[in-house]
C-alpha cells in the first residue's frame, strides 16, 4: 500500500539547488558545474549575465537581488536547499539565508571555522584563491571565518585566472591549471608555515585537491567537502536497526 502522494512542485527527488554562474570554459568531472560531479541529483541553475568576472573582481552585492530571485525560483521548483559555484559569493551568505528561508551553503569559506577547530595550538586554516587581491575581510567576516586568515591566489599563474575569470578562452589546459593551484597553496605554505590546513575557495578547485594535499601535505578541504557535509544533514543515513 502506497497511500496518498502529495504533489505541487515541479522538481522531486532533487533535494539541491545550485545557483551557477555564466561562463563557457570546461568543467571537467570534479568542478561543481559538472553534474557528476555529485552523487546525488542537484539542480543547476544559470543566473543569466552574471559572470565570474562580475563577481569575483567586482562587488557581489550589486548582484543580490539576481541570486535572490533565482533561489526562490529553485525552491518554488522543489529544492529543499540552495549552494551556489563561486566561493566569492561568501559576500551574500547572510543575506541569501535570510532571504530564502531554506539551509543556504553559499561558498566553500564556511568551513573554515570547522576546519580550524580540528587543528593542534599554533595552527590555522590557510586559503587558495582564484584571486587573493579579490578576497577581502568583508567576504571572510560573512561566513564568521578570521580576516587575518592567509590566502594565496592563482592570478601570476598561466591557466587557470585567465580561463575562469578573463575567460580569454574556452578550452583550458588541465595540467596547467592544476599547476597554478598547486603553485598557489606551495606559496601558501612557503610564506605562512604556521598554515595546519587549507580550504579550495574556487568551486572550480576540487579536481585539483588531491594534487594539492600531495604536494603540500596538508589536509585540504574545498566545495565538494562543504556540500556533503551539508547534505549529510539533509538527507541523514538511515541505518538498520540491529537485534540483539
Amino acid at each position: 500500500m502506497y497511500g496518498t502522494a502529495k504533489g505541487g512542485y515541479s522538481l522531486y527527488g532533487v533535494p539541491l539547488g545550485v545557483l551557477m554562474l555564466e561562463a563557457k570554459f570546461p568543467r571537467i568531472e570534479g568542478d561543481m558545474g559538472n553534474a557528476t560531479t555529485w552523487p546525488f541529483p542537484v539542480q543547476l541553475c544559470i543566473v543569466d549575465g552574471v559572470t565570474p568576472e562580475h563577481i569575483v573582481m567586482g562587488n557581489p552585492l550589486d548582484y543580490l537581488d539576481q541570486f535572490i530571485r533565482e533561489g526562490q525560483r529553485l525552491i518554488r521548483l522543489g529544492v529543499s536547499a540552495i549552494t551556489t559555484n563561486c566561493g566569492f559569493l561568501a559576500l551574500l551568505q547572510p543575506q541569501l539565508a535570510a532571504a530564502l528561508k531554506v539551509p543556504v551553503l553559499a561558498s566553500s569559506l564556511v568551513q573554515i571555522p570547522l576546519v580550524q577547530t580540528t587543528l593542534p595550538p599554533g595552527k590555522r586554516v590557510g586559503i587558495v584563491t582564484v584571486c587573493a587581491s579579490s578576497l577581502t575581510a568583508a567576504h571572510l567576516s560573512a561566513v564568521g571565518a578570521p580576516v587575518d586568515t592567509p590566502i594565496a591566489g592563482t592570478e601570476n599563474g598561466e591557466e587557470f585566472f585567465r580561463i575562469l575569470i578573463r575567460a580569454e578562452s574556452d578550452s583550458m589546459d588541465v595540467d596547467k591549471a592544476e599547476q597554478d593551484v598547486v603553485n598557489a597553496a606551495l606559496q601558501l605554505v612557503k610564506d605562512n608555515p604556521d598554515v595546519g590546513a587549507i580550504v579550495l575557495e574556487c568551486t572550480n578547485m576540487p579536481p585539483y585537491a588531491a594534487a594539492v594535499a600531495q604536494a603540500t601535505g596538508l589536509p585540504v578541504y574545498d566545495i565538494y567537502t562543504a556540500v556533503s557535509w551539508f547534505m549529510s544533514g539533509l538527507r541523514p543515513r538511515r541505518f538498520l536497526a540491529q537485534n540483539g
